[in-house]
């Protein structure tokens, strides 16, 4: 939001300077970005031309004498404006003075071989308006060698604050004023606006068939109007903060919409047939907005219509049709109410940003719909010339206000600071509120342009910001006596270290939108369930997310779109299954593209490697479960997962027949055509919250930790069993053959082939026995041998290989 500072005095009477006021406003809460003294302009000054001759070398040119009004000989100009003569009166700039239209800082010059010393301007080389043509002509009046900048009004400062989205009565110039003025920077002057009385009514109806949309319309015609250019104050004003002058009813519009926070639009009435109509927008229909570009609505979409079809994008932007140009001669203003929410994902959806559109989203204030039209006929009046038919008003009940029960103790409860109820009320009551009732516990009414506040925190906000922030004492964080417990949650443990072991596992971390197309959503599970955006930023962020794995395939693929198609990527981030807080997770999941393998030794390697598969995939699971205390020894692997991975190539992690931890493998080819990527590509999600919390141990037990005096020994055996076993099964069974001396159990080949018979592959596993008690001897380790091979007979109906 920009305003310049003699605009703001038009609403408020101070005597603060720009520094003060500046620091007010960051004070309450206005926080000011910039200020723009217009610095650049001060250098400027007026000059007269008193001699213009030919240049000897040049047709175009001509070589001016001009004097600065600074006592000194007159300067010779060099300059190719066609109005360049003697006697003109214009801006000067002299050697060394930076031009911003141009981006050039002037300098002693040979121009076709005569000097020049300085340099006329021109609208455009001081940035006040397009018009190059010619330099500033001014009147003969002027008064030569004073500040250009200062005789043109030019000299006064723009101030910029950045507003959060729950202040819509600061996006005015006025509400920016009454929050100083309540601050006790100055004083408010009347905001009263004149009624302009019409003569016949608005022959031009308005009927309302989304009433849902649009709560109150007021319409006015004003005839016999004379659209020009609008006058230098107005022009200056808007060119001050960042827009374009394009016409008087045109500037109208814009200059209400900062001045008093209300966007207003102008017709063209003669372009307009029959009657308006507010209603949803048809599927398909098209307009031709006035940026020049044809939209394509919805019917979630607003729009105002006539005969000929759609005129305006309802809070939005109009028509180009019904626009107003230099032979309209008879203009309808209109000043509505417009729902916000259907507003903001009008705009988001056609990727319109405008300033009525921005206004609206927050919410303006309904009481002065009827008075924005009177302001704004007053202007024409003024401006333009017209007279003005009664307003038209429809749907508008008036504005019912809400009633907040405060207690004036929540002021010292939610802040820590003591401040006298007396002020607490006044404060209240110079923003706009009106207390009710003189007790510890008043009703206040909030005002029509504060929808914002709803309840008495907010309330107590308001005080604060005007009370002063500033006031709250420093005060040390006091001293523990105790040593402190454990600060992080178990949750965020966990979280910590599946991303240290992901990344060990040389993937790198990657943050992905928690919102994802609704095809993406559909593809991983989301389906009817999915948790869908009611106001989306954007038509493909319409869903919160149901899994990491979206986000993380489509990173991939970008980075392979350029050229880098070798990537393993991770995130420990939440998922979302519904609305409720137990429906929402916390998953840690990663992708592995092209040749992105991890071998032994822990090293990452591209280039000729084989690419990932199913079993990288599950390694990584694993590795995530592992750090999050997951007891990796109890884990079941189930072949196939969810719909998005190959069946043949996926699987399941589970804890019991249950619990569910994760899920890895191949992503399915259909998967892959949905997402529009290509492979080699694997995943997994293993589900941080699902890992069981680990037992407490009693606290006055002191951890024992064994070392084994014994050297380990590590014994290798290869079974021949059936095809359909696990190798899981067969760990476990080897496993348990003495859980004691049994330290691991890994498996380091799988072979089939015709020796082995039909149906049957043989799997050699590596087990690590580690001595506690004594050295075992041959008998010992034969004995402990003759158990796990009669375990996995038992079990798998495994025999050893010969």
């Amino acid at each position: 939001m920009k305003f310049t500072l003699s605009w703001l005095k038009d609403h408020l009477e101070t005597v603060a300077t720009l520094n003060e006021i500046v620091e007010q406003l960051t004070s309450i809460g206005l926080e000011v970005e910039h200020v723009d003294d217009k610095s650049s302009l001060k250098p400027f000054v007026i000059a007269k031309v008193l001699t213009a001759v030919q240049h000897p070398d040049a047709d175009r040119l001509r070589v001016l004498t001009v004097d600065t009004g600074d006592g000194k000989p007159p300067v010779q100009v060099v300059c190719g404006a066609p109005n360049a003569r003697a006697g003109l009166i214009g801006a000067f700039a002299a050697p060394g003075t930076y031009v911003p239209g141009i981006d050039v800082t002037l300098a002693v010059g040979k121009i076709r071989g005569v000097e020049s010393h300085g340099m006329m301007c021109s609208e455009r080389e001081l940035e006040l308006s397009d018009e190059h043509n010619g330099i500033i002509d001014l009147p003969e009046d002027a008064p030569v060698g004073a500040s250009f900048a200062s005789y043109a009004h030019l000299d006064d400062p723009v101030i910029e604050i950045n507003l959060t989205p729950n202040r819509p009565d600061a996006t005015s110039v006025y509400g920016i004023a009454r929050d100083l003025a309540a601050s006790g920077l100055g004083t408010l002057k009347s905001a009263a606006v004149e009624k302009i009385a019409g003569k016949g009514q608005t022959p031009v109806k308005v009927v309302i068939e989304a009433p849902e949309l649009c709560p109150g319309f007021a319409l006015r015609l004003v005839r016999g109007v004379r659209n020009g250019p609008s006058p230098k104050w107005l022009q200056q004003r808007l060119i001050a903060i960042g827009l374009r002058p394009i016409s008087a009813l045109v500037d109208i519009t814009n200059y209400v919409t900062f001045d008093r926070g209300r966007p207003l639009h102008v017709f063209d009435a003669g372009k307009v047939a029959g009657n308006l109509v507010v209603r949803r927008a048809r599927d398909g229909e098209k307009v031709m907005a006035l940026d020049g570009r044809e939209y394509t609505l919805t019917p979630d979409m607003c729009a105002i219509a006539d005969d000929n079809g759609v005129e305006s994008i309802a809070g939005v932007m109009g028509g180009e049709h019904s626009g107003c140009d230099e032979n309209t001669t008879e203009v309808l203003i209109e000043s509505a109410l417009w729902d916000p929410i259907t507003t903001a994902r009008t705009g988001r959806t056609l990727g319109i940003i405008t300033d009525a559109r921005y206004r609206f989203e927050r919410g303006v204030d309904p009481e002065f719909m009827v008075p924005g039209v009177e302001l704004a006929t007053r202007l024409v009046l003024d401006l333009c010339g017209g007279e003005p038919a009664e307003t038209e008003v429809v749907g508008y009940a008036g504005h019912k206000p809400k009633i907040v029960s405060f207690p004036l103790s929540e002021v010292t409860r939610l802040t820590g600071i003591e401040v006298p109820k007396a002020e607490s009320l006044d404060i209240l009551s110079r923003l706009g509120f009106m207390p009710q009732g003189s007790g510890d516990v008043v009703d206040v009414a909030v005002p029509s342009w504060r929808p914002d506040v709803d309840g008495k925190a907010d309330l107590v906000e308001e005080v604060m910001r005007i009370h002063g922030v500033d006031n709250i004492a420093p005060q040390p964080l006091g001293a523990h006596d105790a040593v402190n417990s454990k600060i992080l949650t178990t949750l965020q443990v966990r979280t910590r270290t599946a991303k240290r072991a992901l990344a060990v596992r040389g993937m790198m971390e990657a943050v992905t939108w928690s919102f994802i197309p609704a095809r993406h959503a559909e593809l991983f599970g989301g389906g009817q369930t999915a948790l869908k955006l009611a106001n989306p930023i954007a038509a493909d962020m319409s869903d919160m997310r149901p899994s990491l794995l979206p986000g993380l395939i489509a990173a991939a693929q970008r980075n392979a779109d350029r050229g880098i198609g070798d990537v393993a990527l991770f995130e420990v981030s939440g998922t979302y299954e519904g609305d409720g807080a137990d429906q929402q997770r916390r998953v840690a999941a990663g992708v592995r593209r092209g040749t992105a393998k991890l071998d032994g030794s822990g090293r990452s390697w591209a280039g000729n490697s084989g690419p990932v598969g199913v079993f990288d995939a599950k390694a990584d699971a694993i590795a995530a479960l592992e750090a999050c205390g997951a007891p990796v020894e109890r884990l079941q692997i189930e072949a196939g997962g969810p719909a998005w991975y190959h069946p043949g190539r996926s699987g399941t992690i589970k804890l019991g027949p249950k619990t569910v931890l994760g899920t890895f493998g191949e992503f399915h080819p259909k998967t892959m055509e949905g997402l529009d990527v290509s492979g080699p590509l694997c995943g997994f999600e293993v589900f941080v919250d699902a890992v069981p919390e680990p037992k407490a141990k009693p606290t006055k037990t002191k951890p024992k930790l064994e070392l084994s005096a014994f050297q380990a020994v590590k014994r290798d055996f290869a079974f021949v069993v059936d095809k359909a076993i696990e190798a899981g099964t067969l760990l476990r069974a080897a496993l348990a053959a003495d859980k004691k001396l049994i330290t691991a159990v890994t498996v380091f080949d799988i072979f089939e082939g015709a020796s082995l018979g039909a149906d049957k592959k043989s799997i050699a596993i590596e087990v690590s026995i580690q001595p506690v008690e004594k050295t075992l001897t041959d008998e010992d380790f034969e004995a402990l041998a003759k158990r796990i091979v009669e375990n996995v007979g038992k079990q798998t109906g495994g025999v050893l290989r010969g």
